[in-house]
């Protein structure tokens, strides 16, 4: 072995003391006032109780969470019909208000009258002359001379009548 290493203390020899030792370790009472079993049971216990509570806190918060969703929702249901009663309500409002206001348009608009002479001028059919345009707050009269045979002169004023019926313009 080389001299700078330690001997072990279990090859040591034994030191006699000044006095013999006569205790008997075996029998002799645990000197160790709290064992380190002792903490790590209340450091468990402590933990378990800490994630105890805050399971159940959080089961308490669901709890009256769903208690407020039920009432919302019976509140709900108590004002839906009136609620869907109002709904039917503003959308007949708004189709009235949406012809009102084309007819206040169309009212306070102001026809030009060379406008819509050059738009007569366009739809009129090469059969038909007019003899007679009067233009007043009533309305719009046109009389109209019609080259043909007769029957065939109504259909065709007819059809024409209709044409200025369905133009959008007018």
């Amino acid at each position: 072995m080389p001299p700078l290493k330690k001997k072990s203390e279990a090859n040591a020899p034994e030191v006699p003391s000044w006095h013999p030792n006569f205790r008997n370790f075996q029998r002799l009472p645990d000197t160790k006032v709290v064992r380190t079993a002792f903490f790590i049971n209340v450091g468990a216990i402590t933990v378990t109780l800490v994630l105890l509570l805050f399971v159940g806190q959080r089961e308490w918060e669901l709890r009256v969470l769903g208690q407020q969703i039920a009432e919302k929702q019976q509140q709900i249901d108590r004002s839906k019909p009136g609620s869907d009663q109002a709904v039917a309500l503003f959308k007949k409002y708004q189709a009235e208000e949406a012809k009102l206001l084309e007819v206040q348009s169309f009212v306070e608009s102001k026809l030009t009258l060379s406008d819509l002479l050059l738009h007569l001028g366009q739809t009129l059919p090469k059969n038909i002359a007019l003899d007679r345009f009067d233009l007043n707050d009533a309305g719009l009269i046109l009389g109209a001379t019609i080259r043909g045979a007769p029957d065939q002169a109504s259909a065709l004023a007819t059809v024409y009548t209709e044409q200025l019926r369905a133009d959008p313009k007018l």
